[in-house]
């Protein structure tokens, strides 16, 4: 009789762990949390908050300033979708960590462009001149780029290239290679930096009207510089994730994107 009470208050001990457990997983099912950089994809992520409590879901939105710890929130199940990067970086991530993400949605690209506080054009961008470039793979190959399409330098074919690919540099450039987050604070300090969109309008620089050379988004080339919605494998078809990749390519956000940053950022869904 003394064995089958204690079996009887462990089953039901482990019984009612069982329900709390499932009504904190039903509760979690309406929460969708979600990594975003400040700008564009907060104000972007903002957006869509009325949307979802429509179909019954609360966001939660947490800003990274960096473009590490949103990915690795992902992975390791602390976010359930993070809004920060394009597809190219979402690669070399996965490659480089051994992450398992994937992703929903094309969003928006953000045109890179080259600035400088001292030429006011490609003309006068002196011989021996210093740029800053993004140091992470992706984006370091993405800013070579855009200084060949100016005809300031010549880059070996290849996706991942770095300054030493370097085939033509006439003007004897010099580069700085900078965490992205890091670059518009150095235009005090160089002759130019490429920079990233998002970094750049968080400094109030705009790629159409302050670049000196701007991306061409038309390009096929750049189709994986495209930001995206990163969700972890296996979670791109839960209720939720389908819910909050509808709302970011609603015609709310599309509008807003449109209307807000008139070509700095622009819509590709």
């Amino acid at each position: 009789m003394k064995k089958t009470k204690i079996v009887s208050v462990l089953l039901a001990g482990a019984l009612a762990l069982g329900l709390i457990g499932c009504g904190a997983s039903k509760s979690d099912d309406k929460t969708i949390t979600i990594g975003v950089s400040p700008i564009p994809h907060k104000e972007i992520v903002d957006q869509i908050v009325p949307i979802l409590e429509k179909e019954g879901y609360k966001l939660e939105i947490k800003e990274f300033d960096d473009y590490e710890l949103p990915n690795t929130a992902v992975q390791d199940g602390e976010l359930d979708a993070n809004f920060f990067q394009h597809i190219a970086y979402l690669n070399t991530t996965n490659k480089e960590k051994g992450y398992d993400l994937t992703y929903t949605a094309e969003i928006h690209i953000e045109p890179m462009a080259l600035y400088s506080k001292t030429a006011k054009t490609l003309a006068d961008i002196k011989d021996g001149a210093t740029i800053a470039i993004p140091n992470d793979t992706s984006n370091e190959a993405r800013a070579l780029r855009v200084l060949e399409s100016a005809g300031l330098i010549k880059v070996a074919a290849g996706e991942l290239i770095t300054p030493k690919d370097i085939t033509e540099n006439t003007k004897n450039f010099k580069f700085k290679e900078l965490e992205a987050a890091q670059l518009p604070r150095t235009l005090d300090e160089v002759d130019g930096a490429v920079i990233n969109g998002n970094y750049a309008l968080q400094a109030g620089l705009d790629a159409t009207k302050d670049g000196l050379v701007t991306e061409n988004i038309n390009d096929p080339a750049i189709k994986n510089m495209r930001n995206v919605l990163v969700v972890k494998k296996g979670n791109e078809n839960s209720e939720k994730i389908k819910a909050l990749t509808k709302a970011l390519t609603s015609d709310t956000v599309k509008k807003f994107i449109e209307e807000k940053y008139k070509g700095t950022v622009i819509p590709v869904f």
